[in-house]
């Protein structure tokens, strides 16, 4: 830290992290589309593709199931981190929109440190993404589908903090390298849509091993396979520690990869003239 930002209390730092959060608040509150989106595409699949299959596809017993259980509570955790996928790169389109705009210009030249205004940033999108998800699972209780106890809704809270970081920071890393807000949809759908469908959020990977083993080693090495597994797991009050950590090796990856691109002295934006 450098002296100029040496001076700063805990206080200020607080005051930061607060107007940087309720920025992002009050742009998603003034953005319903966007609530309502966020919960229309994992709804899609839970009540058409997942019940076209209810009967049809089940799961056998796999950890961390004890029991048979229907293909849409198997896809639950999956949807669950497909919201926050998606608000992650939602978050990261607003940075390229403000880049554009010159907003992101005025918030890093603030005299506080560059990795704490991106956390501050980065802590914000994931608060919204919670919320999302928790909106989602209120739905799906009235669809049967709810963990063996209530204290599963609070035992997923760190697994969902963890990957929203995980997929937040990604996005804020990818928002680097973009520099027109028109590229961002490409991208968006260039990332998402392989992490998705190559993980084990509507299948189980021994399946994928069976048909695929090339695939099944792509899946493993997939961030959002290590995503969805660590929410089913908390889901179900156990810890998935492999996934744990690879989720956390990820996050410190793309952190460390985004804080370097927007560093103006060695990042990708001083390459683009941003």
């Amino acid at each position: 830290m450098t002296s100029e930002t040496s001076g700063f209390t805990a206080r200020q730092y607080a005051i930061c992290l607060a107007g940087v959060v309720w920025r992002e608040a009050l742009r998603f509150l003034h953005q319903r589309e966007r609530f309502v989106s966020a919960l229309v595409r994992p709804l899609v699949w839970l009540f058409i593709f997942a019940a076209g299959f209810r009967q049809v596809l089940g799961v056998s017993i796999i950890p961390p199931y004890e029991t048979y259980v229907l293909y849409d509570v198997y896809i639950t955790p999956g949807l669950m981190a497909m919201i926050q996928l998606f608000n992650g790169m939602q978050s990261s389109l607003s940075m390229v929109y403000d880049r554009e705009m010159g907003n992101m210009r005025t918030l890093l030249v603030s005299p506080f440190p560059r990795w704490f205004l991106l956390g501050a940033k980065l802590f914000a999108g994931v608060a919204v993404s919670i919320l999302q998800v928790y909106a989602y699972l209120i739905i799906a209780y009235f669809w049967e589908i709810e963990p063996p106890t209530p204290l599963g809704y609070l035992t997923v809270l760190p697994a969902l903090v963890l990957a929203g970081l995980m997929f937040g920071a990604l996005g804020m890393l990818l928002s680097s390298a973009i520099k027109q807000l028109e590229n961002f949809a490409g991208v968006m759908n260039f990332v998402i849509f392989p992490m998705f469908f190559a993980s084990s959020a509507l299948y189980p990977l021994w399946r994928v091993q069976e048909s695929s083993p090339l695939l099944y080693w792509i899946c493993l090495a997939n961030p959002f396979t290590h995503a969805v597994e660590l929410i089913r797991f908390a889901f179900y009050e156990k810890i998935a520690w492999d996934s744990f950590a690879a989720v956390a090796g990820y996050t410190t990856f793309f952190s460390a990869g985004a804080l370097i691109a927007y560093d103006p002295a060695k990042g990708m934006l001083t390459r683009k003239g941003g």
